[in-house]
C-alpha cells in the first residue's frame, strides 16, 4: 500500500528533515538582522520658496540651488514686503539632497507633505478645509543637463489640523498640528536627480486655498528602499526560485507516475508550488535598467495570489482529513469556504488598482483625498475584512472536527494489532504535528511582525546589531518558503510499499481486520494511508 513521504517517513528522518529546515530557517533570520541593512530610508526635505512671476507651472522649473538657481524668499514677510503675491511662490525641493544621487536600487519613493500653518485670528483654518496644490515633476540623470517633465497634476487635500492653545492674541505665531498629507508615490527610481516644484493657488471667488490659515513652510518626507536590503533581497529570491521550481518538478513528476489520477490535496499542493514560484521569480533585476512603474502593483497582484492560494490550502487540508463519510475529493465541495476568499481577495485587488492603478498615470494620486474615494475604499476594505473573518471561522470549525474526529477514531486503535496501531497511531501523530507547525508559522509571522513594530527597528546584540524589521522580511519569506518545500517534499507519493513483504500472520492482523482497512484500496495507487483508515473509521 503505496502512501505519502510523511505517512512513510520513521520518525528519526522526520526530525532530520525538520532539524535542516529549522537550520535554514535560523538562516534567512539571521541574513536580515546581521547582513541587510534596514529595509527604508526616510529623507525630510523643507521647501525652499521662489518667486516666480511668469506663473507658468509646465515650462518652467524652478532649482533650489546649483548654476543657475532661482530667486528665493526667505520667509512670507519678506513676500507682503516685497509686494509678492501668493500666487507667484514655488515651493522648489530636489531630490535627493547634495552631493547624493537616487539609485534604481532604491526600487520606488514614497513622499509624505507635512504644512506648518500658523495661527492668526484674522486667517484661521476653517472647518473641513482643503488645500489645493498645482505639482510638477522633473527629473534628470546629470548635473548640466535640461529637466523633463515627469508628471503633472492638480490635487487636493483635506487640511486637518487642531490648535492646542487658547485662540488669544498672545498666542499668533504659534503652529497648528496638522495631519501629514499622501502627496506621492513612484515604483521605479530611474533617475539621478528629482525636482519637485509646488504652488498653492489662491482664488477667492472660487474658494480654492481660502481659509487654509498662514502657511509658513511645505515640508515633505521621502521614503525609499535602502539599495543594500534590496541586493539582499533579490540574491534571496535568485537563490529561492530553483529550490522551490525544482521540488515542484520533482514532486508533479512523481504524482504522474502513479497509475490512478492526482487527488485534490495533491493538486492544491502544487499550485501552492506554482504561486509560490511565482512570486519567487527575481522580474526585480529587470528594474535596475528598465523604468517600469508598475512594479509595486505587480508585487501586490503576485502576493494576492499567493495568499489566496495558502488559504485555500488549509481549508482542503482539513476538510480532506475530516475523518467523515462525505466525499470532498473536488473543488467545488468548499465553495462555501474557499468563497470568501475569492470575494475578499477581488475587493483588495479593486482597491489596489483604484490605488496604485491609478498612480500609473498620476503619481500624487490618492483614493483617501476625496469622501467618495475614502467611502469606497473603505467599503472595500471593510467587505475583505468579514470575508476574513468567515474564512477563519470556518478555519477554526474544520479544525476542531479534525482534531475531534481524529481523537474519536483513536478509541478503535487498541482492537488492532500491534504492529498496526503503532503504524497509524504514528500517521495520526504526523497529521497533528502538520497541522501544528502550520499554526506555528502562522504565529510566528504575527508575533514578529508585532515586535518589529513596537521596538525600535533594531537590537544590541554584543558588537553586532541586528536589524529586527530586515530579519523580519528575509524570515518570514523564507520561512513561507520552507513550509511550501517541506509540503511537496513530505506529501508526495512514497515509493515505499506496506505488506507486500510481510504476512498477515507476522504483523497479527486477523483477517477481518485486513478485510476492514483495504475494503476502500483499489489498486495499489489507491489512497494514501490516513485516508483509508478515515474512510474504514466512518463505515464503522
Amino acid at each position: 500500500m503505496a502512501g505519502a513521504i510523511i505517512e512513510n517517513m520513521s520518525t528519526k528522518k522526520l526530525c532530520i528533515v525538520g532539524g535542516i529546515l529549522l537550520a535554514f530557517q535560523v538562516i534567512a533570520f539571521l541574513v536580515g538582522g546581521l547582513i541587510a541593512p534596514s529595509p527604508t530610508s526616510t529623507v525630510s526635505y523643507l521647501a525652499n520658496k521662489c518667486v516666480d512671476v511668469r506663473k507658468n507651472p509646465k515650462n518652467k522649473w524652478h532649482l533650489p540651488w546649483g548654476n543657475n538657481p532661482c530667486e528665493k524668499i526667505r520667509n512670507f514677510d519678506e513676500a507682503v514686503s516685497r509686494q509678492i503675491e501668493a500666487n507667484d511662490i514655488v515651493f522648489s525641493i530636489h531630490a535627493p539632497h547634495p552631493p547624493n544621487e537616487m539609485s534604481p536600487w532604491f526600487q520606488f519613493m514614497l513622499y509624505i507633505l507635512q504644512v506648518d500653518v500658523a495661527f492668526k485670528l484674522d486667517n484661521q483654518i476653517k472647518n473641513n478645509a482643503e488645500i489645493t496644490f498645482n505639482v510638477s515633476l522633473g527629473y534628470r540623470d546629470d548635473m548640466v543637463s535640461e529637466w523633463q517633465g515627469m508628471a503633472y497634476a492638480e490635487e487636493t487635500r483635506k487640511l486637518k489640523c487642531v490648535f492646542n492653545y487658547p485662540k488669544t492674541k498672545d498666542n499668533e505665531g504659534s503652529y497648528y498640528e496638522c495631519d501629514v498629507l499622501p502627496f506621492m508615490e513612484i515604483g521605479t527610481v530611474a533617475h539621478k536627480f528629482y525636482l519637485i516644484n509646488i504652488r498653492l493657488p489662491v482664488h477667492e471667488k472660487k474658494g480654492i486655498n481660502v481659509g487654509i490659515g498662514d502657511i509658513r513652510d511645505i515640508r515633505l518626507v521621502g521614503i525609499h528602499q535602502n539599495g543594500g536590503f534590496t541586493k539582499v533581497w533579490f540574491a534571496m529570491k535568485t537563490f529561492l526560485t530553483p529550490s522551490i521550481f525544482i521540488i515542484m518538478v520533482w514532486y508533479w513528476r512523481r504524482i504522474t507516475m502513479m497509475t490512478r489520477a492526482p487527488v485534490l490535496l495533491e493538486k492544491v499542493i502544487f499550485a501552492l508550488g506554482i504561486s509560490m514560484t511565482f512570486i519567487n521569480i527575481p522580474v526585480e533585476w529587470f528594474s535596475i535598467g528598465f523604468d517600469w512603474t508598475w512594479m509595486l502593483l505587480f508585487g501586490d497582484i503576485r502576493q494576492g495570489i499567493f495568499y489566496a492560494m495558502l488559504l485555500s490550502f488549509w481549508i482542503i487540508f482539513c476538510g480532506e482529513h475530516m475523518m467523515d463519510q462525505n466525499e470532498r475529493n473536488h473543488f467545488s465541495s468548499y465553495w462555501k469556504q474557499v468563497g470568501p476568499i475569492v470575494v475578499g481577495s477581488f475587493c483588495l485587488f479593486v482597491f489596489d488598482m483604484c490605488e496604485r492603478g491609478v498612480q500609473l498615470k498620476n503619481p500624487f494620486y490618492s483614493i483617501w483625498t476625496t469622501d467618495v474615494g475614502t467611502e469606497l475604499a473603505m467599503a472595500f476594505i471593510i467587505v475583505a475584512g468579514i470575508c476574513l473573518c468567515l474564512y477563519f471561522l470556518f478555519l477554526c470549525f474544520m479544525v476542531f472536527q479534525v482534531f475531534r474526529n481524529i481523537s474519536g477514531k483513536q478509541s478503535s486503535l487498541p482492537a488492532m494489532s500491534k504492529a498496526r496501531r503503532l503504524h497509524y497511531e504514528g500517521l495520526i501523530f504526523r497529521f497533528k504535528f502538520l497541522m501544528l507547525i502550520t499554526l506555528a508559522c502562522a504565529a510566528m509571522t504575527v508575533i514578529f511582525f508585532i515586535i518589529s513594530q513596537v521596538t525600535e527597528g533594531h537590537w544590541k546584540w554584543g558588537g553586532y546589531t541586528v536589524e529586527l524589521n530586515s530579519a523580519f522580511f528575509t524570515g518570514i519569506y523564507g520561512m513561507w518558503n520552507l513550509y511550501v518545500f517541506a509540503l511537496m517534499f513530505l506529501y508526495a507519493p512514497s515509493h515505499k510499499n506496506y505488506g507486500e513483504d510481510q504476512s498477515n500472520g507476522d504483523l497479527g492482523v486477523s483477517s477481518g481486520e485486513e478485510l476492514q482497512l483495504t475494503t476502500t484500496i483499489t489498486h495499489v495507487d489507491g489512497p494514501t494511508e490516513v485516508y483509508k483508515l478515515a474512510r474504514k473509521e466512518a463505515q464503522e
